[in-house]
């Protein structure tokens, strides 16, 4: 029987023939508009971004959105996120997700959504000239109805050999319908008789016995079928016998032998749809994944994706594929910090409070005891460097195995769960914060934190509650309404959004990223005017804070303004070089790389820059995502690769593993399949689906 396993997809590959056309016709500017939307997009907020690793985490598990029931006094409410169809293909609503909330954090587009955009270049990019050409073609040839009965009438054909009861037909014009037992008057046909008849005497004797084997099938008398069919294959070697075989052998649950025959037949004909349908299939019951994937994939090539059973398949199996190697990765990760960009980002979305007494420099203390290690650990955080923050992370944990820390327990359990947190350790990181709160319920700050924890394991109810506790210790701390805001534009509750990030402003003017955020709430709020003047406003109160002008030039390339796009870029690229030569952020020169791919299709000068922020962030994982996507649109397909499984490794939770390995494996397959089946690179070429990937394959 055949699997019935439904997960969430992948990759969008059902697409109906009049789908294709469009995708063909428009896939440059989709392409483009995919990139900007969810690459340079996400770095909207990317403040948000471990807020935003846990919703995308929640999404990529489950097609149905997980209910929030927050207590009455919180405005946090999901009804935005239900409202979304959970039937869509994960590619759609993740896309959908992206370009409507532009609240994804760069990390998470380096695996969850930025990749996303290779299902759409993978399977349905090409040339505009080739395809446009060819859309014409085919609307000359065949009318919208028509191609939908034809849709219908091959997945019918393609679906019966396991649903019905009937075996492969290749219908002859010369075979009549015989009354009487077919076999009644066939000699006693063996391996050691067949070579004494003529080669017609074998032909018709191989078709009477097909006739007989379906007639068997169709009795779902399977071994006498068997029996039937291996004497028309030892007549005639014909690979439909071969595939009904295995059909047989597929009812009765002996994968092993479907493969052989499936195998068999292949080997006289390896374009033969059903055959390759039928050994995927087996290969996924001896949970042989890499197997089926492959021949899925050349099965959807071959038939130009026209069966969305064979498509739907390919989109289950690349998720199982890495399911299976991202929990390979996961058990085998080091825990370790995340790029020193995601780490400062974090760090920044709260307001900078000055050392607790007793830690400032002028303290006399023993470097060796817990509040010199406490110390120590803030002085290097204050680096902003890979380094520093490692160093911080060691010192914080040195501290607390010292104790002797006095009233800053808490502040050193909370500064050690943050880190415990971003090297993605959770439950250790809650435990942590759980104490801190414990000790010392006034430190607001260690609610907020443990509000983004519970959010990324899955507990929205305890987000909620921490928030609130939070509030009631101290109801006029900025930083409350801030990060709640960021909840709260994370579900596209946009007016809600506005109003905690005006409260945070409201109470402390100074702390640019409220500033920021609003403009951005604004913006997607469709109040254009007003964000554009509060980003005004900011460069003329902030004129010193790169950040400013590397947000404002995403609103600026959002509307398509490249060349004012790109000045406010360059404008931040230079600020951040003279304010952090050893930290700087590399945000603004991966969106300098996009508005170029965008405005100019300048792939050259895109990697370049991509190239030079991971010089300075090997671990940007943004930068690899970008480089990645920026490799596949020009056919590097070899090296796109590379870039996607370096998504993986940097990834921290395993939705975001799965997510950034699902598309490596499609990547891989695609070449595998090229390898495997050479004349399916002009196909892809020919038919849209592989556009630039295939030509550099064949390279």
């Amino acid at each position: 029987m055949p699997l019935n396993i439904e997960p969430e997809p992948v990759v969008d590959l059902c697409a109906r023939a009049d789908d294709v056309e469009k995708a063909r016709a428009n896939a440059r500017q989709n392409l483009v508009s995919q990139l900007h939307r969810t690459a340079s997009g996400l770095i909207y907020n990317c403040l948000a971004h471990l807020y935003l690793a846990a919703y995308c985490l929640l999404i990529t598990m489950s097609a149905k959105p997980i209910p929030i029931s927050p207590p009455r006094n919180t405005a946090l409410d999901a009804s935005s996120l239900s409202s979304q169809p959970s039937s869509l293909p994960l590619w759609d609503r993740l896309s959908k997700w992206a370009s409507e909330n532009k609240a994804i954090v760069y990390t998470i587009a380096g695996v969850a959504v930025v990749v996303t955009g290779a299902g759409v270049v993978y399977y349905r990019s090409g040339s505009q000239t080739s395809n446009s050409e060819s859309n014409s073609e085919e609307k000359k040839r065949i009318s919208k109805k028509e191609r939908r009965k034809a849709k219908k009438e091959k997945e019918k054909e393609q679906t019966q050999p396991e649903l019905k009861t009937t075996p492969d037909e290749q219908p002859k014009p010369r075979v009549s319908t015989v009354e009487s037992d077919p076999l009644e008057n066939l000699p006693q046909i063996n391996e050691s008789t067949v070579d004494t008849f003529s080669d017609q005497d074998r032909k018709e004797y191989a078709t009477t016995l097909k006739a007989a084997g379906n007639k068997a099938y169709g009795d779902k008398s399977y071994n006498d079928a068997i029996d039937l069919y291996g004497k028309a294959i030892l007549c005639k070697p014909d690979p439909i016998f071969y595939s009904n075989r295995a059909a047989c052998y597929n009812a009765l649950g002996d994968w092993d032998k479907v493969i052989e025959d499936t195998s068999a037949a292949l080997a006289l004909d390896n374009e033969y749809v059903k055959a390759l349908n039928r050994r995927a299939n087996a290969y996924e019951h001896l949970e042989r994944y890499s197997e089926a994937l492959l021949d899925y994939t050349a099965s959807c090539i071959i038939d130009e994706f026209r069966n969305s059973q064979s498509s739907n398949s390919v989109e289950r199996l690349l998720k199982k594929v890495a399911e299976a190697k991202g929990k390979a990765i996961l058990d085998g990760k080091e825990k370790k910090l995340p790029s020193p960009t995601f780490v400062t980002n974090y760090l920044q979305s709260f307001r900078p409070r000055p050392r607790p007494e007793g830690l400032d420099e002028n303290a006399e203390l023993d470097e060796e005891s817990g509040k010199g290690q406490l110390r120590a650990g803030l002085v290097a955080m204050e680096k902003r460097t890979g380094d520093g923050y490692d160093a911080a992370s060691a010192a914080f944990d040195k501290a607390l195995e010292l104790r002797d820390l006095g009233e800053h327990e808490a502040f050193a359990y909370n500064m050690r769960g943050t880190f415990r947190y971003l090297r993605g350790e959770n439950a250790d990181a809650l435990k942590d914060l759980d104490r801190s709160v414990e000790l010392q319920p006034s430190l607001t700050q260690s609610y907020i934190k443990r509000a983004s924890m519970h959010l990324e394991l899955g507990n929205r109810d305890g987000a909620a509650q921490d928030f609130e506790k939070a509030m009631a210790q101290k109801q006029d701390d900025p930083d409350i309404y801030y990060h709640r805001a960021q909840l709260h534009f994370i579900l596209a509750e946009f007016a809600e959004a506005a109003k905690d990030y005006q409260k945070s402003i409201d109470l402390d003017k100074d702390f640019i990223f409220s500033h920021i955020q609003l403009g951005v709430t604004q913006y997607k709020m469709g109040s254009i005017a007003s964000s554009m003047a509060t980003f005004r406003r900011c460069i003329k109160n902030f004129d010193r804070t790169p950040d400013v002008y590397n947000y404002y030039g995403e609103l600026l390339l959002d509307q398509q303004k490249y060349a004012e796009a790109i000045e406010k870029f360059e404008t931040a690229i230079e600020m951040e070089k003279q304010t952090k030569p050893l930290g700087m952020n590399v945000l603004p020169l991966i969106n300098k790389a996009l508005a170029l791919f965008q405005w100019k299709q300048d792939f050259q000068e895109a990697e370049k820059l991509c190239q030079k922020a991971l010089i300075i962030d090997p671990e940007c994982d943004i930068a690899v995502a970008t480089m990645a996507q920026l490799l596949l649109q020009q056919g590097k397909v070899t090296d796109a690769l590379e870039y996607f499984e370096r998504a993986a490794e940097l990834s921290r939770t395993e939705g975001e593993i799965v997510n950034a390995l699902s598309y490596a494996e499609a990547t891989r397959t695609q070449l595998e399949v090229q390898e495997k089946y050479p004349k399916l690179r002009d196909k892809l070429q020919g038919q849209g689906m592989g556009g630039q990937l295939g030509a550099q394959a064949m390279r």
